[in-house]
């Protein structure tokens, strides 16, 4: 069923196709909030009628719904991918998967925090967060464990380093670029215990100073 009351006139010439209405959904997610993803507000923002919604959509519950597979398959799924990488030592692992967070298109961690905002309001979307963390986690325990480290010290540093990645976005950090390019060898170390290689080092100097500079 519609959520909203009104409707707008809107030009019935302009097309939205489902990805449209799905990336103007995410972005009044991440700026407002989900109760404030609605048809309407939608429609108007697009600058289109309402009525095309309910070509791509049931209704809004389908549309939220689509929000939430589509973080799984972006943001978690990526990350999952970046753990599994191939990789001559745990250093370069790492390396590699923080390459992950360094772009958009692998994980955006604006829709991540806006969906675990949700998840406070709504306990299935909050036990849907918690699963995913917990898959996060697991796949990370799981790149160190193919590099040698024991069951126990493998899920640790999983978490530390998993810990360290969302509390990072939670502070809002926005370190300067050489700052961040300074601490790579030393996040590296304190994250695997193990010196890195130069080359290693410098592949994620180069990728950071590439990717921040487009940001």
């Amino acid at each position: 069923m519609p959520d909203d009351s009104a409707e707008t006139s809107q030009p019935t010439h302009v097309k939205a196709t489902r990805d449209d209405w799905l990336e103007a959904a995410r972005a009044i997610l991440i700026e407002d909030g989900v109760s404030e993803v609605k048809i309407l507000t939608l429609s108007n923002r697009l600058g289109v009628s309402r009525s095309s919604f309910y070509w791509y959509f049931k209704d809004r519950t389908d549309l939220l719904e689509a929000l939430l597979t589509h973080w799984e398959e972006t943001n978690t799924a990526h990350l999952i991918r970046h753990t599994t990488l191939p990789a001559q030592t745990i250093t370069e692992a790492v390396a590699l998967y923080f390459r992950c967070f360094l772009d958009d298109r692998f994980f955006n961690h604006r829709v991540d925090f806006a969906i675990r905002e949700w998840s406070r309001r709504d306990a299935r979307v909050h036990d849907m967060v918690a699963r995913n963390d917990r898959t996060r986690q697991e796949a990370i325990c799981a790149m160190f464990l193919r590099h040698g480290y024991e069951d126990e010290e493998a899920d640790i540093r999983a978490r530390i380093l998993y810990y360290q990645q969302i509390g990072y976005y939670a502070l809002d950090l926005n370190e300067p670029l050489a700052v961040r390019q300074h601490r790579i060898a030393g996040y590296l170390y304190g994250f695997t215990g193990k010196k890195a290689l130069p080359e290693e080092v410098k592949s994620l100097f180069d990728y950071t100073a590439e990717h921040l500079a487009e940001g």
